[in-house]
């Protein structure tokens, strides 16, 4: 079962960075193009990225994590780094939810400064995205302090 669940966490966290990296390169073509035609259908492209490929692989990311904390030695209370990476895709949801979704209909409509939060909130997202990938192959030795005085 542990591994099942792994399989999953990885492939979705994996695939999210993809998404958002996908998801920035397309921002920053559509952003910079005089073409509107070319802009529009971009910005088409990016709503249906977060509603296929977005909001599924981070809750699968965010609820197979979770899922991990009580299959495996790596628990939420005990290391800071599991912590971390959960703090991580709570904020990748909501730079979603609060930046990238609104801004993607508005940047559609010619909004500019929705196309530069675009550009920014999907930046943060791979920056994060790839900070939670360097806790999980680092693994800090940094114990919560309730171990340690446990």
């Amino acid at each position: 079962m542990r591994r099942a669940i792994l399989f999953v966490h990885i492939a979705c966290s994996v695939a999210l960075l993809g998404d958002v990296a996908c998801f920035l390169a397309v921002s920053v073509r559509a952003a910079t193009t005089d073409d509107p035609a070319l802009a529009t259908a971009s910005y088409e492209l990016l709503e249906m990225f977060s509603l296929v490929f977005g909001i599924p692989l981070s809750f699968g990311a965010l609820l197979s994590g979770l899922a991990l904390t009580t299959v495996t030695k790596w628990g939420v209370r005990k290391h800071r780094w599991v912590l971390a990476k959960l703090v991580v895709i709570v904020s990748v949801i909501f730079v979603g939810a609060l930046v990238l979704g609104p801004s993607t209909v508005a940047a559609r409509d010619g909004d500019e400064a929705a196309r530069l939060a675009l550009i920014l909130g999907s930046g943060y997202d791979v920056l994060a995205l790839s900070l939670a990938t360097g806790l999980s192959v680092y693994k800090p030795r940094l114990r919560s302090r309730r171990k340690v005085l446990a």
